[in-house]
C-alpha cells in the first residue's frame, strides 16, 4: 500500500492528502499557483474550496504566508484552478 502524502491547509488547518489541496508558491517575489506541486519557491497550500480561498483573501493570510501583499488577480487565478 502507497503513502499518501499529507499536507496542512494555510486557513483551516486541517491536514488533507496532497491532491486535495491547491499549491501557491512565490519565487523572485512573483506569487503563482502550482497545479503540478513541482515549482521551485516557498509554497502553502490552500484546500480546494471556495469559502476557504474568499477566507484567506478577507484576512489576508496569504500576505501573511508570503510576506508581501498579493493581488486580487492572484485570488482570481486561484478560484479558475479549483
Amino acid at each position: 500500500m502507497k503513502k499518501v502524502p499529507m499536507r496542512t491547509c494555510v486557513v483551516t488547518k486541517e491536514k488533507l492528502p496532497k491532491k486535495d489541496l491547491l499549491r501557491i508558491v512565490k519565487f523572485e517575489d512573483k506569487i503563482t499557483v502550482d497545479p503540478s506541486g513541482k515549482l521551485n519557491g516557498k509554497g502553502c497550500y490552500l484546500k480546494k474550496d471556495e469559502a476557504v480561498v474568499m477566507e484567506a483573501k478577507n484576512k489576508k493570510i496569504l500576505n501573511r504566508v508570503f510576506e508581501m501583499d498579493i493581488d486580487d488577480s492572484i485570488y482570481e487565478e486561484i478560484l479558475k484552478n479549483i
